[in-house]
């Protein structure tokens, strides 16, 4: 009788343990607050499933020892994914480990415009928080990764598309430029057969672009600017264009002079060399390209600004003098 009293009460403490464990499992894998706000949450590349469980504790999402258990559990310990997530307390724990071994990161716009240098959009992804700038222009300067991708030359700058992006925190450099090059040639996709046609390769189109993008910030005069640089290459002319040489200054602070078009040692001083530049100067967009191989049918060899933002245009080198006297010099 003894040893039957003794097993029924083994039996209920089992059972009482396992209830127990379960009630405990419960609570530990429910939502933390059902009241709580959303709170950004990070995991960084190469975080453990133990610091990860304990950063979780701390911000009151999960409890730690229970997301860990869930995480092994469920074989998915390995498969945290880095980046930024926007969770909440009222989300249970296995709700978080979907959201986190499934990526769903929390996305940053960042708009890049027309027009701008590697250098410069360098510090705008780092103000977003998207990219290391120093890191950023290593990657700008990798040669591998550039014909890896399907472009021309050695280097990310003229590729690296103006566009509105929505980017996760802690891509790494590489995913970034992805980005920017699947944007570039989703374009070149569609301008390449004129480009093809008017005998110009891909990286003599972005040079050629990034130099319309920099001369002319009204969209309608980019076909002729572009026509004119075009006219000036097929009769063997110089290209003679202020926006390469200040490209290729280091340091320049905004006074183009003399001695700067003068400078036979600067590779982009247009007014020195035959032909295009080494590579491009800016990151032309859509417009700028399109005009390259879409040039206006022109005779135009010269152009002079207005003092308005336009352009007055040329065929002769005299009657470009007397545009030049007219609008720069005031006679």
């Amino acid at each position: 009788m003894r040893l039957r009293w003794f097993g029924l009460w083994a039996l209920a403490l089992v059972a009482f343990c396992a209830a127990a464990g379960a009630w405990w499992v419960n609570a530990a894998l429910g939502p933390r607050d059902a009241t709580g706000e959303s709170v950004a949450f990070e995991v960084t590349d190469g975080a453990s499933l133990a610091s990860v469980s304990a950063s979780l504790e701390e911000a009151g999402l999960a409890d730690a020892l229970a997301f860990e258990w869930l995480a092994r559990y469920r074989g998915l310990g390995s498969e945290l994914k880095a980046g930024e997530y926007e969770l909440t307390p009222r989300e249970s724990a296995e709700q978080i480990l979907e959201r986190l071994t499934s990526g769903w990161v929390r996305m940053h716009t960042v708009s890049i415009p027309e027009g701008l240098r590697a250098t410069e959009i360098a510090e705008r992804l780092e103000r977003a928080g998207l990219a290391d700038s120093v890191e950023f222009l290593d990657g700008v300067a990798n040669a591998a990764w550039i014909r890896e991708l399907g472009l021309e030359g050695d280097s990310f700058e003229g590729y690296l598309f103006p566009e509105t992006y929505r980017l996760a925190r802690g891509l790494s450099t590489r995913a970034v430029l992805e980005a920017f090059a699947d944007q570039f040639l989703a374009h070149w996709q569609m301008i390449e057969p004129a480009a093809r046609e008017a005998g110009l390769s891909m990286r003599e189109v972005v040079i050629l672009a990034s130099i319309v993008e920099k001369e002319t910030g009204v969209p309608a005069e980019r076909p002729r600017i572009a026509s004119v640089f075009l006219n000036r290459l097929a009769a063997g002319m110089r290209l003679q264009t202020d926006p390469t040489v200040i490209y290729g200054v280091q340091d320049f602070d905004g006074n183009l002079t003399r001695a700067h078009l003068n400078d036979a040692s600067n590779p982009y001083n247009t007014y020195q060399i035959q032909g295009l530049p080494p590579g491009p100067i800016a990151n032309p967009g859509a417009d700028a390209l399109r005009s390259v191989v879409e040039p206006e049918a022109s005779e135009f060899l010269y152009f002079v600004a207005r003092g308005d933002g336009s352009h007055k245009f040329s065929k002769t080198y005299g009657e470009h003098a007397r545009a030049v006297d007219r609008f720069q010099r005031g006679q």
